[in-house]
């Protein structure tokens, strides 16, 4: 069956399982929630909404952020009003079935602050040339807006067949950083792709094998890998129609390095 995706590439998938940790299994089934998280405040999602967020360019440090969701502490608007929107997206999927729809809501919440109502949950409908934070130099070219649609149909679809289908951990590890390379490359939004796009991974997993995958701290290792993180992005290509999939192993093998930062 795996072999019919449309649009996610299985033919790394053996070499994968080669080189991802053997202890994968075990230490996914380890995880647990932090000690300090109560019914209203939960560390290890708070954790992961600053640290995404940091990765785009936000400016709240992560240990103030965990004061501002744990003991309530306020800070200016703008600091907190983005970070705080992701959050709630993640809380959002916690609770809800990954669906195309329920996705689109979820960026509804990641965008509330960040783009125009009548942008929020909507695909664009140009053209996307993708920029790097910090130098303003071209990292990509999106998918065309012209096949934008079906891009993301072929990608939904993918996802429905693997939620059907029985995955070991390491496979459903090589799946979810798979969507979320294949998600960034078509970068279907206005804004908050990067947001969506390691929501969408983390969600995935959590519907493979459950609410463990939200003490995932998969987020953090990317933002303190951040140059790592989008030099393995990278490698695909700068031209949508011209990646080079069979370059993105080095990517696909960061997600497991999260499983080591747990605490």
């Amino acid at each position: 069956m795996k072999e019919k995706l449309k649009i996610i590439r299985v033919n790394l998938l053996e070499e994968y399982l080669q080189l991802v940790n053997k202890d994968l299994s075990s230490l996914f089934g380890s995880l647990t929630d932090a000690e300090i998280s109560t019914d209203t405040f939960s560390f290890y999602t708070s954790v992961s909404a600053i640290a995404s967020s940091r990765i785009e360019g936000e400016q709240m440090e992560i240990d103030s952020y965990i004061r501002h969701k744990m003991l309530n502490i306020e800070y200016q608007p703008d600091l907190v009003q983005k970070p705080n929107d992701l959050y709630k997206a993640y809380l959002f999927a916690q609770e809800t079935e990954l669906t195309p729809g329920a996705f689109l809501n979820a960026h509804q919440l990641i965008t509330c602050h960040l783009l125009p109502s009548n942008k929020q949950g909507v695909f664009r409908t140009g053209n996307m040339v993708v920029m790097e934070h910090n130098t303003g130099r071209i990292q990509f070219e999106a998918a065309p807006a012209q096949s934008l649609k079906d891009n993301m149909e072929r990608l939904w679809e993918d996802i429905e067949q693997l939620k059907m289908e029985p995955l070991t951990p390491p496979e459903v590890f090589y799946f979810a950083a798979f969507i979320h390379i294949v998600f960034v490359n078509i970068h279907p939004f206005e804004d908050g792709n990067g947001r969506a796009a390691r929501l969408l991974e983390k969600w995935f997993i959590a519907e493979k094998l459950g609410k463990k995958a939200w003490y995932l701290q998969s987020e953090l290792n990317y933002y303190k890998h951040v140059n790592d993180y989008y030099r393995n992005l990278n490698r695909l290509g700068v031209f949508y129609e011209e990646l080079n999939y069979a370059k993105s192993l080095p990517f696909l093998l960061m997600l497991q390095n999260a499983l080591s930062i747990q605490g």
